[in-house]
């Protein structure tokens, strides 16, 4: 009971703090959770769980993503589940839609609340791993005593945000550990690999979303973000990853006005790993057709002339050493 007084001081002191919010990104997250959305550290109340058929009309919308998602919360579960921890995919409403976890831990994360229908978004629970990094469009770290609400202390989250083909927050991956031992260094290594399966996520659901289309991947050093183009026959863009919107200075979110692919590569100041991806991608075509043009263009599933363009844009003779 004292660890959950303590707690709870610590909050209200945060938050009464005038400038603690705009030194630490976790008080201008408790400070929400009280500000903003009337919310009581102290709260005994258990996490808010929506009806079974609420939640499959939930997983309907998030169908899309789930299926591509799949595999990979399978493969990381693989990695961390025999740890404690469990993995969960949630909506972009912080609302829980799927939970891998073994069988000795399911009670603990039942106790907690952490099952799909719950409402983990900050608005229900404050400052926590799911909510926090939905609110914050960014990967989060919350350990244990970082959580707003007192009862949620005793468990550590790493989380990061899934981004659509538009360039919008889709939903969270998170891991979620159930051991009290768990270090803030252990959670760190969780939580590179959380971000890498949400990247991978991210970069399936893309490819799934335009079937039809070539996708480029940007040599680029960009962080947490799946810098992708999908293209047309015609090298027209057709779409591009949230990172490939902020490296090429495209719209934030929302369909992307039809360009020449080309217009994005030349700019002076934009990435040149495209142009190194597409030349190498035509090498590689030209060096399995032994140098025939045509035979090169029908593996590449273009026209011959429109590789003879590329060609000619990309500096690339017609007999390439």
């Amino acid at each position: 009971m004292a660890k959950l007084t303590k707690h709870i001081d610590r909050v209200v002191e945060a938050v009464s703090d005038p400038g603690a919010a705009a030194r630490s990104r976790l008080a201008a997250s408790w400070r929400r959770s009280i500000e903003h959305h009337g919310l009581d550290p102290g709260q005994a109340a258990g996490v808010q769980r929506m009806t079974d058929a609420a939640l499959a009309e939930r997983r309907k919308r998030a169908e899309a993503m789930m299926r591509v998602a799949t595999p990979r919360l399978d493969a990381l579960y693989q990695l961390v589940g025999c740890s404690g921890c469990g993995v969960l995919l949630t909506d972009a409403e912080g609302v829980v839609l799927d939970l891998r976890a073994t069988d000795g831990d399911v009670d603990i994360f039942e106790s907690w609340g952490l099952i799909p229908g719950a409402d983990w978004s900050e608005a229900a629970e404050g400052t926590n791993g799911i909510g926090t990094c939905i609110a914050e469009a960014r990967r989060v770290i919350i350990h244990r005593d970082e959580h707003f609400h007192a009862r949620n202390t005793d468990m550590s989250c790493m989380d990061a945000p899934i981004f659509g083909p538009e360039g919008e927050l889709i939903g969270a991956l998170d891991v979620s550990s159930a051991r009290a031992d768990q270090t803030e260094g252990f959670n760190r290594l969780i939580a590179a690999q959380v971000a890498q399966t949400a990247r991978q996520i991210e970069a399936d659901h893309f490819r799934a979303s335009f079937p039809q289309a070539r996708v480029i991947v940007a040599d680029h050093d960009s962080g947490d973000a799946a810098v992708l183009l999908a293209v047309d026959q015609d090298d027209i863009v057709l779409g591009a990853t949230r990172g490939a919107r902020k490296v090429f200075g495209l719209s934030a979110t929302g369909p992307v006005s039809a360009l020449p692919a080309s217009d994005l590569f030349g700019r002076e100041d934009g990435p040149t790993g495209f142009e190194k991806a597409e030349r190498a991608a035509v090498m590689r075509a030209l060096a399995r057709a032994k140098g025939n043009v045509s035979e090169a263009a029908r593996g590449l599933g273009i026209g011959r002339a429109t590789l003879y363009r590329r060609m000619k844009r990309l500096g690339i003779g017609e007999n390439p050493g």
